[in-house]
């Protein structure tokens, strides 16, 4: 009889860090509940199912899921809900999907069984450029440059997993160099700025340094054990924007000080090395690029959220993942994990229960 599921001691911390986002949820923003309860249930289905999907056969038609993937980007042009001027979100019912964060674990898969199942020649490398240009630029235009920058990531992660040349290395890194000053002259004016306030949030203390400064207070507020619960004063009183998203540790920091803010790191500390110990197990190389692809996307989440809610990086709209509020986001990331721990399979670590 085929079991139920799959146990893995990686569930302790991603346990952990969705009671914490429980938590600061109905501290900070009780009003996202009850639709959060219908996020969280479809991110438990989701992940069960991708947890119990064979994952060579996944890749086997992962052509299919790019080609399905470059369609759900192009819907939000479609039909898609403009909000704050950006279109990236498409209504279903009373609840909003962004299709970029939903793909983003079948490109990372698409990209890792494109370069991993064949040796990869000058000629393949480039072919893989439009390919991966093609999703980047549709995400771009919504735009959303966080979600740009992990799926970059992911797909950096993958390269970097192969036993390549180090002239691809090289190449990569050419092109990018090439590419940045494009880049930059493509950026909207307020992304430009929100570039330039880092180096001097308060030069413009209530414009575009605001939301920087009013984050670094909180995260210093909190101390050693924080306010407390409800007591925040940064985000009880909404000094600290979208607090339950884009800032969502700072709130942790100011409410549980230190203490929750260690936590959470150590929690998401776990995850990450938990995906190392795959990498060092697996030695089929698809595999191996996929669970390379997630953690680089994984671990520039992290760091860019961590960042720039202690000032120290561009504010780019990127959630903390399994804590922040953001259906999407939970629901991208239940697959990611899910598909890693299949991926993880490989190396004989999980168990049946």
């Amino acid at each position: 009889m085929k079991k139920l599921f799959l146990f893995d001691i990686v569930f302790a911390p991603i346990i952990l860090c969705l009671l914490l986002g429980f938590l600061m949820l109905h501290s900070i923003a009780p009003q996202v509940f009850p639709q959060y309860y219908v996020y969280i249930l479809f991110a438990i289905i989701f992940f069960i199912v991708f947890l119990h999907t064979d994952f060579d056969t996944l890749g086997a038609f992962s052509g299919f899921l790019y080609g399905g993937s470059i369609l759900l980007l192009i819907l939000p042009i479609v039909i898609g809900q403009v909000t704050r001027g950006t279109i990236r979100w498409i209504p279903i019912g009373s609840f909003n999907l962004q299709p970029a964060e939903i793909v983003r674990p079948f490109l990372i898969l698409f990209f890792a069984h494109f370069f991993a199942s064949r040796t990869l020649t000058l000629k393949r490398f480039l072919l893989s450029v439009p390919l991966m240009g093609l999703p980047l630029i549709l995400i771009f235009l919504q735009p959303s440059l966080g979600v740009t920058l992990l799926t970059l990531a992911g797909f950096g992660g993958v390269i970097f997993s192969l036993n390549i040349s180090r002239k691809y290395y090289v190449y990569a890194i050419v092109f990018f160099a090439i590419m940045s000053p494009i880049l930059w002259s493509f950026l909207a004016p307020y992304q430009k700025d929100r570039v330039y306030s880092i180096l001097s949030p308060g030069s413009d203390p209530m414009g575009q340094g605001y939301n920087s400064i009013q984050s670094v207070i909180a995260v210093g507020s909190g101390m050693f054990s924080g306010r407390g619960l409800g007591n925040g004063i940064q985000t009880q009183l909404s000094f600290l924007p979208e607090k339950h998203t884009d800032f969502m540790f700072a709130a942790i920091s100011e409410e549980l000080g230190f203490v929750g803010s260690a936590i959470c790191l150590l929690s998401l500390f776990a995850i990450l090395l938990r995906f190392i110990t795959f990498l060092d197990k697996t030695s089929s190389p698809t595999r191996k690029a996929y669970i390379s692809g997630v953690f680089a996307s994984f671990f520039l989440q992290i760091f860019v959220h961590i960042g720039m809610n202690m000032g120290m990086l561009p504010i780019t709209g990127i959630p903390l993942p399994l804590v922040s509020y953001g259906g999407s986001s939970l629901l991208s990331t239940a697959i990611l994990l899910a598909l890693t721990l299949q991926a993880g399979r490989v190396s004989g670590k999980i168990q049946s229960i």
